[in-house]
C-alpha cells in the first residue's frame, strides 16, 4: 500500500504530527529537494504539498516533477489569505494544464 505524505512549513507541524499521518517540515527554498527526496522513495503514493512551499518551486521543474514520477502531486491551498490578490488556485491549475491564462469570473 502506498502512504500519503504531507510536506507543510513549520507554522503546521504540530497539527500534522498529531494526527499521524507522514509529514515533512521545510521551507520555500528547500521544498523542490523535498520533494524530490520523497518522490525517490518507493512507497510513496501521493504527495500533499503546501501551497505556500511551491513558490519556491520553479513551474517548469514542477511540471517536471509530475511527468516523470508515478505518483499524484497535490497542492493544499493555504488557509491564510493575503492582503493581495492572488492567482486562483484553479486558474493556476487550468494555466499549467493547456499553457494559457484563464480568467474565471463567478
Amino acid at each position: 500500500m502506498k502512504r500519503v505524505v504531507f510536506i507543510t512549513p513549520p507554522d503546521a507541524e504540530y497539527g500534522f504530527k498529531l494526527t499521524g499521518v507522514s509529514h515533512y517540515v521545510t521551507g520555500e527554498k528547500d521544498a523542490e529537494i523535498t520533494v524530490r527526496k520523497i518522490i525517490r522513495e518507493p512507497d510513496t503514493g501521493l504527495v500533499i504539498i503546501d501551497e505556500k512551499l511551491i513558490k519556491g518551486i520553479a513551474e517548469e521543474k514542477l511540471k517536471e516533477i509530475e511527468k516523470s514520477w508515478h505518483g499524484i502531486l497535490v497542492v493544499l491551498p493555504s488557509p491564510e489569505r493575503p492582503d493581495v490578490e492572488l492567482e486562483d488556485y484553479a486558474a493556476r491549475l487550468i494555466r499549467r494544464a493547456i499553457g494559457y491564462h484563464v480568467r474565471l469570473k463567478l
